[in-house]
């Protein structure tokens, strides 16, 4: 991850030693050797995957000479992302992203012992029967759509029973494909409560920046440029759902019309299917940067 831009680009590296730097730990080599289960652990990526976003990014403006802050309107990111769109829009510095990201990971990890929850995507079921599913499945145990990803894919979060239930009754409903996801823990739902406390006790001790361009939250699925208000969407975000295909449609709405992925190929393709009308581009390599700066 991230190893073929740090080759070609110093503000590559540089940013990769930042991020070592500020947790104190050889981030930056785990990401381009591994061992794989070790980088997946998602105290290692959550900041893995922020450090990796905001290198593409930094390349394009510090060596393409054109900002987020003078070409984007909005900026918004699934989940973890979101610490990298508020980084990225200057909301914090890349220094404390990473540290909070780190918190956040071994918060989420520790929250809920290993075995005990679960979660699952259906594939060619809409929100509302998925909500049913859930529903029906919890039998006194927690089970909520933890991410509305696009039109048709929904992803379920809770205890491991209640999302087994929820997977047999998904295809009896009709869902193409209900199947577990390989996740460390059950993220986005009511079992994530500790984690929630702890991340508010981590973002009481650091500064929010004003933002070069409004962020779409996860939790409301519209805009919030207001510090506080962010500080306390980012603690809710731990246990609620994240409210992608809503965001995106709101976006959408607003008269966006061409949205940029930096540092993966994940999000963009669910933009496709949310918002039909509007462009995406993935910015990986240097040649993603090339692309996206000929087109700004």
């Amino acid at each position: 991850m991230g190893s073929v831009l740090a080759e070609a680009s110093a503000v590559a590296r540089e940013t990769f030693q930042e991020v070592d730097d500020a947790l104190g730990q050889n981030l930056s080599a785990l990401m381009r050797e591994g061992p794989e289960d070790e980088l997946t652990l998602t105290e290692n990526a959550q900041p893995a995957i922020m450090a990796n976003a905001i290198a593409t990014l930094r390349v394009l403006e510090q060596e393409g000479g054109i900002t987020l802050a003078d070409k984007a309107d909005f900026v918004a990111g699934h989940s973890l992302g979101e610490y990298t769109a508020l980084c990225a829009a200057g909301g914090f510095d890349l220094a404390t992203t990473a540290r909070l990201l780190k918190r956040r990971g071994q918060a989420m990890q520790a929250a809920v012992p290993v075995g005990e929850g679960a979660m699952a995507v259906f594939l060619g079921l809409e929100f509302d029967p998925a909500q049913e599913v859930a529903d029906a499945s919890a039998e006194g145990e927690v089970c909520v759509i933890a991410n509305d990803n696009a039109p048709g894919q929904i992803v379920i979060s809770g205890h491991k029973g209640a999302v087994e239930r929820a997977c047999e009754l998904a295809k009896e409903k009709g869902a193409r494909r209900a199947m577990p996801l390989a996740v460390s823990a059950p993220f986005h739902c009511p079992l994530m409560k500790p984690a929630a406390d702890a991340m508010e006790e981590a973002l009481a001790g650091v500064e929010i920046h004003p933002l070069s361009a409004m962020l779409y939250a996860n939790v409301t699925a519209s805009a919030v440029g207001e510090h506080e208000a962010i500080r306390g969407l980012l603690v809710e975000q731990v246990t609620a759902m994240v409210r992608w295909r809503e965001s995106i449609a709101a976006m959408a709405g607003e008269g966006v019309t061409e949205f940029i992925e930096f540092g993966g190929k994940v999000v963009a393709p669910m933009v496709k299917r949310i918002a039909r009308d509007t462009s995406q581009k993935s910015v990986v390599s240097m040649d993603d940067i090339e692309a996206v700066l000929a087109s700004l």
